[in-house]
C-alpha cells in the first residue's frame, strides 16, 4: 500500500469514527427528545380540559382571535376554505382572508359567494406590506375581513392581515390547510393558562389519502403513494416527539407556517415577518424569542399536540425536491440572520441547546451524513472499513432512528388513535420500514442542494401545484409539477 493510499485509508477510519459518533450523539438526544414528549403527553392527558373548552365555548371573555389566510390565484377552493374557517368552534373569531394580488377569479369568487361590501380602510400600518387596495365586509358573514392587495408573497400578505386584524391572538395558516373544528379551542389552552405564552403551535398531518369534505378531513386514511407515505412517517415524527420534546428541553424554534397561533402585540413590536427569506415562519419565532430574553419578556413558545390541522403533501419527487430546498434555505438564512444567539449564555437554553442543535444537526446534518456515506463506500472500496464496521454504521445511523420512529407510532396510538383500521396501522408501519432505504439519502441530497443554493443567495420561492380539496373527496393524487 502506497504512502498517498495509507494516508487517505487512515483519515477515512478516523472520519467514519466521528460521523459515526455524531449519529449517536444525535440520536441518543432524538431518545431525550422522545422521553421528555411522553412525559409532555402523559402529562397532557391527565389535565381535564373538556370541560375548560365547553366554558371557553360560552365565555364572551375568550381572547379575539384573527385567523390570517393568505390566498393567491385560490379561486377554485377558496369559497370552501372559507366556508371552513368560518365554522370553526371558537365564541369569538375573525377570518381575514389575504387576496395577495391574485390574477384568477379569487376575488370574484369571494363577492359572489359572501356578498363582499367595501368599508373604509381605516388601520394602522405598523409592519410594512405591499398596498392594500381594497378592504371589505361580508353582508352575509359579518366575521368574514376580505383584503385585496398588491402581490408580495406569503410574509408580505400575512403582514398586511396583522395590519388590518383585531384580535389579540393571530392564527397564521395556509390557504389550503383543513383545521379540524376544535382545532382553536385547543390551541388556545395554553395562552389562557398562562400570560408568558407567546406563541402555540399544533401538529400537521398528511390528508393524502384521507376523504376530505366541506373543508373537512370526514375519515382518516394513511396514504397509500409511497412518497406521501414516508411524508406522514417523518411529519409525525417531527411534531409528536420532535417539537413536543422541545417543551421541557428549551422551548421550540419553529411554528409551522400552515398552522401557528401567535400573540399579535408581541409579533408587531418584533416587526412582524421579514420580507427577504424563504423561511418566515421559523424567522419571526427566532426574532420573538431573541427579542423576548433581550428585553427581559416571556418567551415561551409551547407545542399543543392535540390541536390538528391537515395539508397536502407533494407526491413529484420534483416538487418535494423543491419544497426540501426551499425548507433547508430557510433554515440556512434564519441561522445566518441570528448568529449571535449561537452558544451564547445571554440567551439561556435558546443560546445554549436550542439554537446549536438546528445549526448543528438540522443545518449541518445532511453534510455530515453525507460525508459519512461517501466515506464509507470509499473506505469498503480501499479495504480500510471492515463490512462489520459499516453494519455498526447503518444501526447507528438509520436503526436507531426506526426504533425511535417505531416507539413514536406506538405512542400515537396509545394517545391519539388517528388511524382506526388494522389496514392503516400496517401501511403507516411499512412506510416506516421504508424510509430509511433511499428517501433519507433523496433528502440529504435536496437539503445539500438548498444550502449550496444559500451560498449562491438563491431566494426563489418555487411553486407546488396542488389538486386541492374542493369538490374531491380524496387529496390522494396530486399532479406532478
Amino acid at each position: 500500500m502506497s504512502g498517498l493510499t495509507a494516508f487517505v485509508s487512515t483519515l477515512l477510519v478516523y472520519t467514519e469514527w466521528a460521523v459515526l459518533g455524531y449519529f449517536l450523539a444525535v440520536n441518543s438526544f432524538y431518545a431525550v427528545q422522545l422521553t421528555s414528549a411522553a412525559l409532555e403527553v402523559r402529562r397532557h392527558s391527565l389535565m381535564s380540559w373538556e370541560e375548560n373548552r365547553q366554558r371557553v365555548l360560552g365565555s364572551d371573555l375568550a381572547p379575539r382571535i384573527s385567523v390570517l389566510a393568505p390566498a393567491h390565484n385560490e379561486g377554485a377552493g377558496v369559497a370552501e376554505s372559507v366556508r371552513a374557517l368560518l365554522t370553526l368552534q371558537y365564541p369569538n373569531l375573525e377570518v381575514v382572508l389575504i387576496n395577495d394580488g391574485s390574477t384568477d377569479e379569487t376575488m370574484e369568487v369571494l363577492e359572489r359567494e359572501f356578498e363582499l361590501k367595501s368599508v373604509h380602510p381605516i388601520y394602522q400600518q405598523l409592519v410594512s406590506s405591499q398596498p392594500i387596495v381594497g378592504l371589505y365586509r361580508s353582508r352575509v358573514k359579518p366575521d368574514l375581513v376580505v383584503v385585496d392587495k398588491v402581490n408580495g408573497r406569503k410574509a408580505d400578505a400575512l403582514n398586511a392581515g396583522l395590519n388590518v386584524a383585531t384580535g389579540e391572538l393571530v392564527c397564521a395558516i395556509d390557504a389550503d390547510t383543513l383545521i379540524e373544528p376544535d382545532g382553536l379551542l385547543r390551541m388556545v389552552r395554553p395562552f389562557l393558562l398562562g400570560d408568558d405564552v407567546v406563541a402555540t403551535g399544533g401538529t400537521i398531518r398528511v390528508a393524502n389519502g384521507s376523504t376530505v369534505r366541506g373543508g373537512r378531513v370526514v375519515a382518516t386514511r394513511a396514504p397509500r403513494s409511497f412518497l406521501a407515505g414516508v411524508q406522514a412517517v417523518e411529519y409525525m415524527r417531527a411534531f409528536l416527539f420532535g417539537r413536543l420534546g422541545w417543551n421541557r428541553l428549551g422551548g421550540n424554534l419553529i411554528i409551522s407556517g400552515a398552522f401557528g397561533l401567535f400573540r399579535r402585540e408581541a409579533v408587531m413590536a418584533a416587526g412582524g415577518y421579514v420580507h427577504e427569506t424563504v423561511g418566515e415562519d421559523m424567522e419571526l419565532v427566532a426574532h420573538l424569542r431573541r427579542r423576548a430574553l433581550e428585553h427581559n419578556e416571556p418567551d415561551r413558545v409551547l407545542f399543543v399536540p392535540d390541536p390538528v390541522a391537515w395539508t397536502e403533501v407533494p407526491e413529484s419527487l420534483r416538487a418535494l425536491g423543491r419544497q426540501r430546498d426551499r425548507w433547508q434555505r430557510g433554515l440556512a438564512d434564519v441561522m445566518w440572520r441570528h448568529r449571535g444567539v449561537l452558544l451564547n449564555p445571554r440567551y439561556g437554553t435558546l443560546g445554549m441547546v436550542v439554537f446549536p442543535f438546528f445549526f448543528f444537526v438540522e443545518l449541518l446534518g445532511p453534510v455530515l451524513e453525507a460525508v459519512g456515506l461517501l466515506g464509507l463506500v470509499a473506505g469498503l472500496a480501499l479495504g480500510s472499513i471492515a463490512p462489520a464496521f459499516a453494519v455498526l454504521f447503518f444501526l447507528v445511523a438509520y436503526g436507531y432512528v426506526l426504533a425511535l420512529t417505531m416507539l413514536t407510532l406506538l405512542l400515537e396510538e396509545l394517545v391519539f388513535h388517528r388511524y382506526e383500521g388494522l389496514g392503516d396501522r400496517l401501511v403507516m408501519l411499512v412506510w416506516t420500514l421504508l424510509e430509511s432505504l433511499g428517501y433519507r439519502q433523496l433528502t440529504v441530497l435536496w437539503r445539500l442542494r438548498g444550502l449550496w443554493r444559500f451560498l449562491r443567495k438563491n431566494t426563489d420561492w418555487g411553486s407546488m401545484q396542488r389538486r386541492g380539496f374542493a369538490g374531491a373527496q380524496s387529496a390522494s393524487n396530486p399532479p406532478d409539477d
